[in-house]
């Protein structure tokens, strides 16, 4: 794709200089794009009874499907369908806010115990191998946080999103922060979407297979 061929709400000159820079790491993207499909489909066989197991309990625990597919914003500002595993009730977006906190008790009882593990994202492997995601990389957002991006932010459109980040560490605890009081939409997008925007950027300026995988490693210790 040329530049000129991104949507229009993405050429800006913050956008231009990281399409520069990506340009120019054409074989670390291939790289990336080529561990990314080695790596999710080894991890999908060494963890598959594991995910049968945990079919059996999300299908068991409550009515409806064993995955939940959300609409996500993915690279170049396209939608895509995010699998996860549903830890909630059926259609809880309808019966609820997006951004979930705490107790919610549209959580169900299996579904707690697998966010609390982070099971939940496992199923996004699926994603990478369809290349609609990445093992590494910011985060997609649903479509009213992307319109709420400032500029700059939306450099981060240029890369596929991922299952995990550094800024997925780093905000590991995010609820808590929603949880202080106040509108928690207003506190995602004015107190945590900059510092998280600024981790992804960062990113994308030293973007490594390398890094990727010590980024996993460093998923995997925050988790446990």
């Amino acid at each position: 794709m040329k530049y000129s061929q991104l949507p229009k709400n993405m050429q800006n000159e913050y956008t231009r200089r990281y399409w520069e820079l990506l340009q120019k790491h054409k074989i670390r993207l291939f790289a990336k794009r080529f561990f990314d499909i080695a790596a999710s489909a080894v991890i999908l066989l060494i963890l598959s009874p594991l995910l049968l197991v945990l079919t059996a309990a999300v299908k068991l625990d409550s009515p409806g499907p064993v995955f939940y597919r959300q609409t996500r914003v993915g690279r170049y500002g396209s939608d895509f369908k995010i699998f996860k595993f549903r830890t909630m009730v059926q259609n809880a977006d309808q019966i609820g806010p997006p951004l979930t906190m705490g107790k919610d008790p549209r959580i169900t009882r299996v579904g707690r115990f697998i966010r609390k593990c982070r099971m939940d994202e496992v199923s996004q492997l699926l994603n990478v191998l369809n290349g609609s995601m990445s093992l590494v990389g910011p985060r997609p957002e649903v479509r009213r946080y992307v319109d709420a991006y400032q500029p700059e932010y939306m450099a981060t459109l240029l890369i596929r999103p991922g299952i995990t980040a550094p800024s997925s560490i780093a905000f590991k605890d995010e609820d808590k922060l929603l949880n202080a009081g106040g509108n928690p939409e207003a506190i995602y997008v004015e107190k945590i979407l900059p510092p998280k925007m600024a981790l992804n950027l960062e990113y994308i300026n030293h973007l490594s297979v390398f890094r990727d995988i010590k980024i996993m490693f460093q998923t995997v210790a925050a988790i446990i």
